[in-house]
């Protein structure tokens, strides 16, 4: 029987994780793509409302969460971390295997976490509107939920080949009250060009972060919303961590494995960060692992180096491991993995030697995906699935050498909405 570990309300973390102030060495600043210098906070603020960039380039370790945030995370938070002892005898292993199910969210997935707070702060400096890409539509629809809660109007750039994978991600946005356009879309001069010279661009992350940046810069009621790869997104995400922290306190185990996804990071950095935190300044052992796509293999692949995080070459210049900011993935149904490049953090943390990577192919990421749910009774998301493939390859290989081990990893989204991939799979015709 499976255990799920509940926290007490009154035992939420109160404050976010920073990993700045830890690192070994310091991040390398985004730069000004004209003059090659760091970008500085006046710069940003054409997109972006202060209390964020502050955050972003924050020296602070420990970053305090707002009471109306707060507020709006008790809809929710604290999630449960559950033992999959279903799993576990599945797999004949003698490996203690939890998960920390985000899947609860009003939204289905861990995006409120940053949602939540992003739209705080905007609504605090009088923005009206915010306007952000999504992959699979996991962001789109938190920061839709988001902006219902807060007040805020939002327009949603989906990629294309998700936009039509996935209507019912598109309609939950629309309920929540935001509007959502295919990308590439006719409602910028980025979206236009791209269907001028390639009318049937099934669009990347790049390009819908290009329209929605765009959409921003141009209209000033309007600020540009982020659900990954940047700074301020990771910081508020590591709620997960904490929370686990606490919750293996209270099972009375410590982790050896802490595992996520990672497409542009802040599932991977939500769970991984805090721990990074004991492993740099208490010298823990962890293994903290990113398991990323074999057909967007930007950790296990990409080159590190200063790239722009998006296709139109929009944004500021950052040091990350990239496979070209004009990189158009496959249409796989992980579509919130499909991202060129990875967080500046989570890139220097790999870097370092801090964290390792993983890459796996669709089919084997199904298969792994398909077997959680008959044991555990969960549908994952795509994404989180690609972390249930490397849960499963390492206990099964712990228990290969007679070893008995902690496996932590974060299912970050219900597959509920990616129905038609799990018939793909299961009918034969999903390819790698």
């Amino acid at each position: 029987m499976d255990v799920k570990i509940h926290l007490p309300e009154g035992d939420m973390p109160t404050q976010w994780y920073n990993a700045l102030p830890d690192l070994p060495t310091p991040l390398a600043p985004p730069l000004d793509p004209q003059t090659k210098q760091p970008v500085s906070p006046e710069q940003l603020e054409v997109i972006f409302p202060k209390a964020v960039i502050e955050q972003e380039m924050s020296p602070q370790r420990w970053l305090p969460i707002p009471q109306p945030v707060l507020d709006v995370y008790r809809l929710y938070r604290p999630t449960p971390l559950v033992r999959a002892t279903r799993l576990e005898a599945a797999l004949g292993v003698k490996c203690k295997i939890y998960y920390k199910n985000e899947s609860v969210s009003p939204a289905g997935s861990h995006k409120p976490n940053t949602a939540i707070p992003q739209a705080y702060y905007n609504k605090a400096e009088g923005v009206r509107r915010l306007a952000t890409e999504t992959g699979a539509g996991q962001w789109g629809t938190a920061l839709s939920f988001a902006c219902s809660m807060l007040g805020l109007e939002c327009t949603v750039y989906m990629v294309k080949v998700s936009y039509d994978q996935k209507p019912y991600r598109r309609i939950l946005i629309n309920a929540y009250g935001g509007e959502v356009f295919a990308s590439p879309s006719i409602h910028t001069q980025t979206g236009r060009a791209m269907l001028e010279s390639d009318p049937d661009c099934s669009g990347s992350l790049g390009l819908a972060i290009s329209e929605a940046v765009e959409d921003a810069a141009t209209h000033a009621d309007t600020k540009y919303a982020l659900g990954s790869v940047l700074n301020h997104v990771l910081h508020h995400q590591t709620i997960i961590g904490l929370e686990v922290e606490k919750q293996l306190a209270l099972a009375g185990d410590k982790p050896d494995y802490l595992v996520g996804c990672v497409g542009g990071g802040s599932n991977f950095a939500g769970i991984a960060f805090p721990f990074l935190h004991r492993k740099i300044t208490e010298g823990k052992k962890y293994r903290l692992i990113a398991v990323e796509p074999s057909s967007c293999p930007t950790l296990t692949e990409g080159e590190l180096r200063y790239d722009f995080g998006d296709t139109a070459m929009m944004t500021p210049l950052m040091m990350m491991y990239t496979l070209g900011h004009d990189f158009m993935p496959p249409s796989i149904h992980a579509g919130g993995l499909r991202y060129h490049g990875m967080s500046p953090l989570v890139s220097h943390a790999q870097k370092l030697g801090l964290t390792e990577a993983r890459a796996y192919p669709q089919r084997s990421v199904f298969e792994a995906a398909v077997l959680f749910s008959r044991t555990e009774g969960l549908v994952p998301a795509p994404e989180s699935s690609h972390a249930i493939r490397c849960v499963v390859d390492e206990a099964l290989k712990a228990k290969a050498e007679g070893k008995k081990k902690v496996i932590v990893f974060n299912l970050s989204g219900h597959g509920l909405l990616d129905l038609a991939a799990y018939d793909a799979y299961l009918n034969g015709d999903l390819k790698d």
